[in-house]
């Protein structure tokens, strides 16, 4: 099998032909010796050849079937390659990480279309990372370095941001692709940090107050929260005046740090009321 065939724009397929740009993105991820790697949706393999001389472990996770095999077919010989055949969004991402003491280095380009939920099972491994190197559609980048009260900022800034120090490396045009996109890419950096930028209690509480927070944008604090699963044994409207919080304010103005005081004044809540 060819890995020069056709990209399919069923799976959102647009590879990275520029080798200056390649270069940038291996030296941006900054592969430690032995250090296991953790590629997402490799491609056509423009990245996938440099890091399988850097990493101590290189597991691939290609969607593509016929590129899975391409894969498998050219790193046959090398042991410390891993090739999973497989929808990135059903790897149980925890069970695939675990299997190694080291902490992981994850580097992709990933298609525009689920680069936002790849994001989210990333998050929810963040303490099995060392580091990871990401290209995205520009406009997802700057949605996660966005501050409160702007359009860009949402879901992803504040659950991204309690746990990486996100930097941009730098932006990648179109012509850097085949086929080329219609919209800028950029290249950034996620740190993950020792410990959380605030404190929030109960994590899957903190999720749930910033999901529900920007669920209805256009309404209100106050009536987004009601929407909330914890808003079954929680009165919304006390648990604001508690935080000292305007409930006529809406989701996107709220600081990281807002949404963490109230995270754990939930988290308290319900604990409380518990038999």
């Amino acid at each position: 099998m060819s890995a020069a065939r056709r990209p399919l724009k069923s799976l959102g397929q647009n590879f990275l032909v520029d080798g200056n740009v390649i270069d940038r993105i291996i030296q941006a991820a900054d592969i430690l010796p032995d250090q296991p790697v953790l590629e997402i949706g490799p491609g056509r393999g423009a990245l996938t050849k440099h890091l399988a001389g850097r990493a101590g472990r290189l597991v691939l996770i290609e969607y593509d079937h016929a590129l899975a095999a391409f894969h498998r077919d050219q790193h046959q010989d090398n042991e410390r390659v891993t090739v999973i055949d497989a929808d990135v969004l059903k790897v149980d991402l925890d069970a695939l990480l675990s299997e190694s003491p080291q902490k992981w280095n994850v580097v992709a380009n990933l298609p525009y279309n689920i680069s936002t939920e790849v994001l989210f099972r990333l998050y929810g491994v963040h303490s099995r990372l060392a580091r990871m190197t990401l290209m995205l559609q520009k406009e997802v980048g700057d949605r996660l370095a966005a501050p409160p009260d702007c359009s860009a900022y949402g879901v992803t800034t504040v659950l991204l941001g309690l746990w990486f120090d996100i930097r941009r490396v730098f932006v990648v045009p179109p012509g850097c692709f085949h086929p080329s996109p219609k919209v800028d890419s950029v290249v950034l950096n996620f740190i993950p940090r020792t410990a959380v930028r605030a404190e929030v209690g109960d994590e899957g509480v903190f999720r749930s107050v910033v999901k529900s927070a920007f669920s209805m944008r256009r309404k209100t604090l106050a009536n987004c929260l009601k929407s909330a699963e914890f808003a079954k044994t929680v009165d919304c409207e006390q648990l604001l005046e508690s935080c000292a919080i305007d409930g006529r304010r809406r989701g996107e103005t709220l600081s990281l740090e807002e949404f963490a005081l109230l995270s754990c004044r939930v988290t308290e809540l319900l604990r409380t009321a518990q038999p």
